[in-house]
């Protein structure tokens, strides 16, 4: 499970690490990690520890190459820390990847750069789950707010053997693993957030939000 805290925290580290290019937050799929990592704990309500692991430094484009990899990712812990709202950040320090990465209920994330390149990953636990997104501090939510993440509406899906797959042709119906009219789900950067019905807006299919999940699920 991971919560909307934890998605916004990927998002705040992504758009405040100082690449000279764009990344995008992704859930990854190797939870594992290999090398140093830079990580940091916040106590407030929620608390959270957050760790940072930056492929290679040399890309950072902040005008410190001379100085510890800790002291130039603070600014961007204390970004990500925002979204948590009221609270005291502790001082970022090395840590072996591993340990950061694969403690029990931490989410990780890859970085990725528009050509597909994971620059960097962080891996994102959040001590209170039970608290909603809707009581994240505005003021830290809208350091993130021009953001861009991927919202994708799916009304259903289905496994097939490769050669079905290579035998479709134009007129095939592929039935899907979904009633019609059920809800469709609402998927934010691959995780499940919440259900809705397709529409049509204007001539163009869009989504009408009927419930949204108190946590995202895994795809």
């Amino acid at each position: 499970m991971s919560t909307f805290h934890e998605t916004a925290i990927a998002a705040a580290i992504a758009a405040k690490l100082p690449f000279g290019f764009p990344v995008i937050p992704t859930p990854s799929t190797d939870p594992g990690a290999a090398g140093d990592a830079v990580a940091v704990a916040f106590t407030g309500t929620p608390g959270a520890s957050i760790a940072i692991q930056v492929e290679n430094p040399d890309l950072l484009e902040d005008g410190s190459a001379t100085r510890p990899l800790a002291d130039r990712l603070h600014p961007v812990f204390e970004a990500a820390v925002a979204v948590l709202g009221a609270g005291t950040l502790g001082e970022p320090a090395p840590v072996a990847a591993a340990d950061a990465f694969t403690v029990r209920g931490t989410q990780v994330f890859d970085l990725v750069s528009a050509e597909g390149r994971v620059v960097a990953r962080a891996a994102v636990r959040v001590d209170d789950e039970r608290v909603s997104a809707g009581r994240a501090a505005p003021g830290g939510l809208s350091r993130i707010a021009g953001v861009e993440m991927e919202l994708v509406v799916e009304i259903g899906r289905t496994r097939m053997p490769v050669r079905d797959v290579l035998s479709l042709e134009p007129g095939r119906v592929v039935e899907l693993d979904r009633a019609a009219g059920s809800p469709a789900d609402i998927k934010l950067n691959g995780r499940l957030i919440g259900h809705g019905v397709v529409v049509v807006a204007d001539g163009d299919f869009a989504v009408r939000v009927e419930r949204i999940l108190e946590t995202a699920e895994d795809v």
